[in-house]
């Protein structure tokens, strides 16, 4: 049975360097025979998560209906999860952002006291692309950290984190053949 992968680009622009990565980890996860799911995030309309709470206590599921909806049903049904985001003042995409706030419909209701905190199914598998200009590996190095205590809650049992650094302008991915035998090195290690 093939692995079912969904990836969400996050950066607003359509070749931008962190898409560059994740379509050559796509291309290489395809080759070995996984079914792939793309979403560019910034062509679809939906908003974060409002707090209502109503995925804990009349539905199992995040209750706004918009372009959103689609995703999280996707990620439901997927073995693998691949976001792709540039970094911008320190942090994931607006974009990724709001689709992190939204997974807290996967929650169940009494997640803070639950030995199983997710309604996902265990055992998923995230590759995190991480793009940004500055030089300077150190720094924001703990973004990913800071999303995966949640992703771990979820069920996602394996990490893989590819970070590109120096990276700023549109086609700067595309010329460096390390980034690219990174993306597809982990797609040979979770597919």
């Amino acid at each position: 049975m093939s692995k079912k992968i969904v990836c969400l680009f996050g950066s607003p622009r359509p070749k931008g360097n962190s898409t560059v990565i994740a379509k050559r980890f796509n291309e290489t996860a395809q080759k070995l025979g996984a079914e792939v799911q793309t979403f560019s995030l910034n062509k679809l309309q939906y908003r974060g998560c409002q707090a209502c709470m109503t995925c804990k206590t009349k539905l199992d599921k995040c209750v706004l209906k918009d372009d959103l909806a689609e995703v999280l049903e996707a990620v439901k049904d997927s073995d693998i999860l691949v976001i792709a985001t540039p970094i911008y003042y320190g942090e994931v995409s607006s974009q990724v952002k709001a689709f992190i706030d939204r997974t807290f419909s996967y929650f169940v209701p009494d997640f803070g006291t639950n030995p199983y905190r997710s309604r996902l199914k265990p055992g998923k598998k995230m590759v995190f692309i991480q793009t940004q200009g500055h030089p300077e590996e150190k720094r924001f190095e703990d973004v990913f950290e800071r999303y995966a205590f949640f992703f771990d809650w979820h069920g996602f049992g394996y990490n893989q984190v590819i970070r590109a650094c120096e990276v700023m302008n549109v086609g700067d991915a595309d010329t460096r053949e390390d980034l690219m035998k990174l993306a597809e090195e982990a797609a040979k290690k979770v597919v």
